[in-house]
């Protein structure tokens, strides 16, 4: 075990089944916890999730990527015998992470006052789509339609997609970033109750942490304004066509207006006193955005986006996953690090979106199979001794 990471010495279990809880441990594996995930005995669904490593591999890409840095454990919490072992782990556990519907947890032991009368200094963190409390408790989430509840899609797609394709329908972002939100969420929220120093039931909704994203979805709210991916207040900037390829820009603040002003040379047009406002610079954003465009399409992406970084200009290229994995700056943080497959070859994997220090943190691989409960019950002594010294530390 790595003893020189910010979570060393914290035990967790994962009774996980779905994305979001199982970013949550994750993300606490790359900092230093020992997580031990428990799988159905038919193994995680997870692990049968497409993209697969390789055409010939049976390596879900996904699992590998949400279980990078666990141990897993198979047990069938419906028997008695898979009771009591999972009973023995959580005995030395510090946190427990799980996703399991309201209507099973008393039936699986995972009951939150039933936990918390057992192991009442246990951090007890559930994830579900729509939390464990209040009248959508008991829904069913998808990335589909958690990305949509909360707003987001519905702002999607917006920029120069928006313009190219106005009769489009809202999207979701690729991939599982509704569900990558709440397990940011839960890993935040965990950590929060850790510090406390005191056992509590944690309860997070994806739809919650998604929320507080896009939090223009309830600005309405407040001042009776209602965004939508076609009209929104904020009108220049976005996608933006350069000679070789696409960027995204995105000027918030005066300083970075000023910045791209100086990047594309003080064109006449962006000397007019009056785009110092930013409300003005919004009306007229039509006219800035077609200014802009075409200023970029003369100039080549990463000629821009290299002055634009140096002024302060929020620019950034829209890569392909192979750009990703070579690009110049996920090359320099060290983002990413080879890992074995199991036929022999070899993947890149993201250590962890964050680091604490100049060096990166350690990547490491996923459970291939399965342990043995009782491999981990020999550490429980052991997992408490280091427990008291990371308070210590704290």
């Amino acid at each position: 075990m790595e003893t020189s990471l910010p979570l060393a010495g914290i035990r967790c279990v994962e009774c996980t089944t779905g994305v979001a809880a199982a970013y949550a441990g994750r993300l606490l594996a790359a900092m230093g916890a020992e997580v031990i995930l428990i799988e159905p005995t038919e193994g995680s669904p997870l692990r049968r999730e497409p993209p697969f490593l390789g055409a010939d591999s049976d390596e879900s890409a996904l699992f590998a990527s949400v279980s990078a840095g666990k141990r897993s454990v198979a047990l069938d919490l419906d028997t008695d015998h898979g009771k009591l072992e999972f009973r023995a782990l959580i005995k030395a556990a510090h946190i427990l992470i799980e996703d399991t519907a309201t209507s099973d947890k008393k039936r699986l032991g995972l009951d939150p006052d039933e936990m918390s009368h057992s192991w009442p200094e246990l951090i007890h963190l559930s994830v579900l789509p729509f939390g464990s409390y209040g009248p959508k408790r008991d829904w069913v989430g998808t990335e589909l339609n958690l990305i949509h509840s909360a707003g987001e899609g519905f702002l999607l797609p917006n920029g120069l997609s928006a313009t190219l394709f106005p009769d489009r329908p809202p999207l979701k972002i690729a991939g599982h970033f509704a569900e990558m939100q709440g397990g940011v969420a839960g890993a935040l929220s965990a950590l929060a109750a850790l510090w406390t120093g005191k056992g509590q039931y944690v309860d997070v909704a994806v739809q919650d942490a998604n929320l507080a994203v896009g939090a223009f979805t309830v600005q309405r709210f407040g001042d009776g304004s209602l965004e939508h991916r076609l009209s929104r207040s904020f009108r220049y900037g976005g996608v933006i066509e350069c000679r070789d390829g696409f960027v995204e820009l995105l000027t918030l603040e005066q300083h970075q207006w000023h910045g791209l002003v100086e990047l594309m040379g003080y064109p006449e047009w962006a000397r007019d006193a009056a785009l110092e406002d930013a409300v003005v610079r919004s009306q007229r954003g039509d006219f800035i955005n077609g200014e802009i465009r075409r200023w970029a399409a003369r100039h080549p992406v990463e000629e821009i986006v290299a002055a634009a970084q140096r002024l302060g200009v929020p620019m950034a290229r829209y890569n392909g996953p192979e750009q990703i994995l070579s690009g110049q700056h996920e090359h320099a943080r060290h983002l990413f690090s080879a890992v074995d497959l199991r036929d022999g070859g070899t993947c890149s994997i993201q250590s962890a979106p964050f680091r604490f220090d100049n060096e990166p943190l350690p990547a490491r691989s996923w459970p291939s199979l399965p342990e043995t409960s009782s491999k981990f019950d020999a550490g429980s002594k052991c997992a408490e001794r280091e427990m008291d010294s990371w308070k210590e530390r704290a």
